[in-house]
Parts: structure tokens; C-alpha cells; sequence
């Protein structure tokens, strides 16, 4: 499998785990299933998520970067992956946060993003 796309699907993967761990207690609020947990047993499991997330993005930033011999700059690498941040986040507000609304400034940001993809990638020569 080329470098850059396992970077992008580990980082994809990556980001589900990050998405979950930051936002997902909110989620089990609203299904009344943490209301009672004191904020620490709610800490630590987001913490128990995010150690995942790492698993997944720290390979990723290694096998993308271009020092370990990736295709891809630091620059490019962040860029790529606040843009799969988004991208992830959107879906997963989309079809599990459903009463949370998408709005059309919302996804002129998000194309304002993907063009800061494109623009990391032009070459300048």
C-alpha cells in the first residue's frame, strides 16, 4: 500500500477515536448513559479513547512525513489531517448528533479548509 494513502487511512481512523473521545460523553449525556459518572470516570475514558487515537496517529505521522521517508511535509501532513478532522467530525455529527444542524456557513468553511489542502500541495517554483 503507497505511504500516503495508509498516512490518510490511519489518520481517518485516527480522527474517528479523537472525534469520540472529545465529543462522545456528550452524546452518551443525551442517551442519559454518564449523567450519574463523576467528571473523572468521564476524563479517563476519553483519555482511554484518545491513548487509541494516538496509536493511530502517531504511526501515521511517521510512516506520512517526509523525514521517515514519506511522501508528505510536516506542513502538508497537518493540513491533510485537520482536514480529515473536519471531514470525520461532520460525518459523525451528521448521522449520531442528528439534532445538531449543518448549516451553509458551515460548509463554506469546510470548502475553505479543503482549499487550504489544495494550497499546501501547489507548487511554487
Amino acid at each position: 500500500m503507497p505511504k500516503g494513502l495508509l498516512t490518510v487511512l490511519l489518520l481517518i481512523v485516527s480522527n474517528v477515536f479523537m472525534t469520540f473521545a472529545w465529543y462522545g460523553n456528550l452524546k452518551l449525556s443525551e442517551m442519559k448513559i454518564n449523567t450519574d459518572w463523576p467528571l473523572i470516570l468521564i476524563i479517563l475514558s476519553s483519555w482511554g479513547l484518545a491513548f487509541v487515537e494516538y496509536c493511530f496517529l502517531i504511526p501515521a505521522n511517521r510512516i506520512g512525513s517526509q523525514i521517515n521517508g514519506g511522501p508528505f511535509s510536516l506542513m502538508q501532513l497537518k493540513i491533510i489531517s485537520e482536514a480529515i478532522s473536519l471531514t470525520v467530525f461532520t460525518a459523525i455529527v451528521a448521522t449520531i448528533f442528528k439534532g445538531e444542524p449543518i448549516r451553509w456557513n458551515h460548509l463554506v468553511a469546510f470548502a475553505f479548509i479543503i482549499l487550504a489542502v489544495v494550497f499546501a500541495f501547489w507548487k511554487n517554483e
